[in-house]
């Protein structure tokens, strides 16, 4: 028999809950494990007072049953879904500030936790935006949400019906569509990322699809020095953007 995943509409765990209500995510209600009285859950209660916003505490057995057994730190919240933005809008907002856009295009990543780690570094070193597909992919849920510790806040993402359709729109509005995989002989490090990216990842078990690699302007690898010669999408995305970031700084 199947796990039961909590609802859609319930995040859960310390940093989602926080990020939600700082970001001024609309929450309809808050839960809180009565063990729980350290400075985070006085954030938590402050922000639910501050927006008129019902908490309640509640025992360890309650919030276990809310959240189907996953591992909430003893805070919860039911909150409206997180809106979806279109690409074309990141590049607008990057391009306002001043900055050369960088967004990351996952394709097929379905684990919810790689999805959410992504986000994690997409936020911590500066990209504008992600876009997955709608099919065979991983949706924002709260299990997304978790992983990213509440980085999802502060991401915009796209979802999209047709990857390669989006790919062609994205070279036709002045981006660099870059494709990263093991085969490829040119390293990420032998390659300029002061320019306009659209950087895609490929997912767990197959890596960026065949189609996709046709639609790049050019394939690029992580130079691997140990007897695996793949790594997780999360990981590959921080080697990456960190690199990037590290040209888009000595620029």
């Amino acid at each position: 028999m199947e796990n039961k995943q909590p609802p859609e509409d319930l995040l859960y765990g310390r940093n989602p809950v926080r990020e939600a209500l700082r970001k001024g995510r609309p929450i309809t209600r808050v839960w809180l494990s009565r063990e729980e009285n350290d400075r985070v859950a006085a954030e938590i209660i402050g922000y639910c007072r501050q927006g008129n916003i019902p908490f309640k505490m509640v025992d360890k057995v309650f919030m276990d049953r809310l959240c189907c057994g996953m591992m909430h730190q003893g805070f919860a919240a039911q909150a409206a879904p997180k809106e979806y933005t279109p690409w074309q809008d990141m590049v607008a907002k990057a391009q306002a500030a001043g900055e050369v856009p960088l967004l990351v295009l996952l394709d097929g990543v379905e684990d919810p936790h790689n999805l959410g780690a992504v986000l994690r570094s997409v936020e911590a070193l500066g990209a504008h935006g992600v876009v997955i597909p709608k099919h065979r992919a991983a949706p924002l849920t709260s299990g997304v949400a978790r992983a990213s510790a509440g980085a999802w806040e502060y991401v915009m993402v796209d979802r999209i019906t047709n990857l390669s359709r989006a790919i062609d729109e994205m070279k036709d509005a002045g981006l660099w569509v870059m494709g990263a995989t093991a085969e490829a002989s040119q390293t990420i490090y032998q390659t300029d990322w002061t320019g306009p990216v659209a950087l895609v990842l490929g997912g767990e078990d197959k890596g960026v699809s065949q189609l996709v690699r046709k639609k790049c302007d050019m394939l690029v690898s992580i130079p691997m020095a140990g007897q695996v010669n793949s790594l997780n999408v999360s990981a590959a995305a921080a080697i990456v953007l960190s690199e990037i970031n590290r040209q888009r700084k000595a620029k």
